[in-house]
């Protein structure tokens, strides 16, 4: 199974919307989709949660509470980071309420999810099934957490997303700013430290490792956060400053500091950083490559 499989799933069209028998519901149509039936990724978790249960039974009631008892990998998703961000200032049942709001209204979120656990599978080697970034990596529950945030900050919500983004830098020690744009298929490796800021725009396919800031350059308040390409892979406490733009399939060394425009499939390095060669293979994001051997 690949992304290309992935995003061949499609919502359903017009014709499939349906009503309920219920009164409440009947003026309500409700699209239905056809992620129940083809949904490989949501299939192979449960899979992977039924062996998991049978090979460690002490886990079988995070297993269930978390996946098992859900329909749907939306309802997964939004139990799991209600789990997280629930303090005492909000309860885990209004934080559940809120991402359930989310996921229904935009099926974009999901898909996004999806495609960021095949990611995680395919290129951290710490990962051997697509079970454990749902359960156990806080990349990517940060990454989803930030996606609910987001949606809130684009429908009005600005207060109720600044309280995710709080809560999520103190769960997981990941700050991204809700207004900032990241696309699919993201992989967050280990994700400790990572700042994102509020006009940054990260494309499909991107991979960072720890401590990665992708920020501004003083108190300017118009767009002053990086621009990251397709396919770029930013090495551990790479610090990315500025409205710049990094090109498509490029790498950032790691400890750099860039703070001009990276041309695509190019590889930086230094402090500041300087072009030293090429990227080395046509994805680095996927491959993961971050020796600079093929480069100098």
């Amino acid at each position: 199974m690949n992304l290309a499989a992935l995003t061949a799933l499609r919502l359903a069209s017009p014709r499939d919307l349906v009503y309920h028998d219920d009164e409440e519901d009947k003026a309500m149509p409700k699209i239905q989709t056809k992620l129940a039936q083809i949904d490989p990724v949501w299939n192979r978790i449960l899979t992977e949660a039924e062996q998991a249960v049978k090979d460690e039974p002490m886990l079988g009631g995070l297993i269930h509470s978390s996946v098992l008892h859900h329909g749907s990998i939306e309802c997964a998703l939004a139990y799991r980071t209600a789990l997280k961000l629930a303090s005492g200032e909000m309860s885990e049942q209004l934080i559940r309420e809120i991402c359930d709001e989310a996921y229904g209204a935009d099926p974009a979120l999901a898909l996004a999810a999806r495609a960021d656990i095949m990611a995680v599978y395919d290129r951290d080697p710490a990962c051997h099934r697509f079970l454990q970034p749902l359960l156990f990596f806080k990349g990517f529950q940060a990454v989803q957490a930030y996606r609910v945030a987001h949606w809130l900050w684009t429908t009005g919500r600005q207060d109720l997303a600044y309280f995710f983004q709080m809560r999520v830098s103190e769960t997981f020690g990941v700050d991204i700013h809700p207004a900032a744009r990241i696309g699919k298929g993201i992989m967050i490796d280990h994700a400790h430290s990572i700042v994102i800021g509020e006009t940054a725009v990260v494309g499909d396919n991107v991979s960072m490792l720890h401590s990665v800031t992708l920020g501004g350059t003083g108190k300017e308040e118009e767009d002053r956060h990086p621009k990251i390409g397709e396919g770029v892979l930013i090495g551990a406490g790479a610090k990315v400053l500025g409205n710049i733009h990094i090109g498509h399939c490029s790498r950032i060394a790691a400890g750099s500091v860039v703070l001009h425009d990276v041309p695509p499939k190019t590889t930086v390095a230094g402090v500041p950083a300087k072009v030293v060669g090429e990227a080395g293979c046509a994805t680095p994001s996927i491959t993961m490559d971050q020796l600079l051997r093929d480069s100098l």
